[in-house]
């Protein structure tokens, strides 16, 4: 279990040209391990440039990144461990597909990490499960496949590096709510049984509710809020500041809460809401008032 932190980040583009701008102001952020961090925020408030640092594909202006508490940047010559170790998955991956069978496009990772053999198949076949790929498609070009098809392959080969900490940028952009599930919670079950901490970056309100034990809001390249999903979610106002909406269910039972019809408004997914409602609803029959 790896625990990975930030300490006074500061990114900064174009230094000293008229174009300098500031992606990353003073951040500090403690993602702890064996865990879902949830990171969420409005275009341009510094998820991406987080995400890049996190393993070392970018190097922070200032401050420091702490994997197992050491420097990833004290020994620069050996940032490809930080690689291997903390995975990252862009936004739609399929594009850096490139082998001429799925299963090779799942191997290139753990191959350059120097797997082979029974490990090798292994890992490959391991991560095509999680991620919803048939023992059928590993033998086919991923240009065969459609387009979640080929996005779940790309994700396979990250997750089959077995990282100890997986970051995904917006891994279900452009899914419909079906994918959405089958890819993160395909992820979410591999990560339970390698103890990892997974990193999600999204837009989704719904996602980051779902599926992350901790969340961040950036706005403006500072964090805005940080907390447990019942913490961020409790604090609209807060939420509005950044430009961000709560859920939608959880709308739906402040106007609940408004009509005097719920208790309280903290629901935060569409199970939850879907418990509270039969709940509800059960103790309006119990009480023989059926009105509502």
């Amino acid at each position: 279990m790896s625990g990975i932190e930030v300490k006074n980040i500061s990114v900064v583009y174009g230094e000293g040209t008229p174009f300098e701008k500031k992606a990353l102001d003073n951040v500090n952020i403690n993602f702890g391990s064996d865990r879902v961090v949830g990171i969420i925020g409005h275009t341009g408030s510094g998820k991406s440039t987080l995400a890049m640092l996190l393993n070392g594909l970018n190097k922070p202006t200032e401050g420091q990144i702490f994997l197992d508490g050491a420097d990833i940047w004290e020994k620069p010559k050996e940032i490809n461990k930080v690689r291997f170790r903390v995975g990252l998955v862009f936004q739609y991956p399929e594009y850096q597909l490139f082998e001429d069978t799925v299963y090779k496009d799942i191997a290139f990772g753990p191959k350059n990490m120097g797997m082979e053999g029974e490990e090798l198949d292994r890992a490959v076949r391991q991560a095509a499960r999680f991620c919803g790929i048939e023992d059928e498609q590993l033998k086919k070009s991923p240009f065969e496949l459609s387009g979640g098809q080929r996005r779940r392959v790309a994700i396979a080969g990250v997750a089959a590096m077995t990282p100890e900490v997986l970051v995904l940028d917006e891994p279900a952009a452009g899914l419909d709510p079906a994918g959405r599930e089958e890819i993160i919670g395909g992820l979410l079950e591999l990560r339970k049984s390698q103890k990892s901490t997974m990193i999600i970056i999204s837009h989704s309100m719904e996602d980051i509710a779902k599926y992350s034990d901790y969340i961040v809001v950036l706005d403006k390249g500072r964090v805005h809020m940080q907390g447990t999903p019942a913490e961020i979610f409790r604090d609209a106002e807060k939420l509005f500041e950044a430009s961000l909406d709560l859920p939608q269910v959880t709308k739906l039972f402040v106007e609940l809460t408004k009509r005097s019809l719920a208790e309280n408004t903290e629901v935060y997914t569409v199970e939850a809401g879907v418990k509270r409602i039969t709940e509800l609803l059960k103790n309006k029959t119990d009480s023989g008032d059926t009105d509502a």
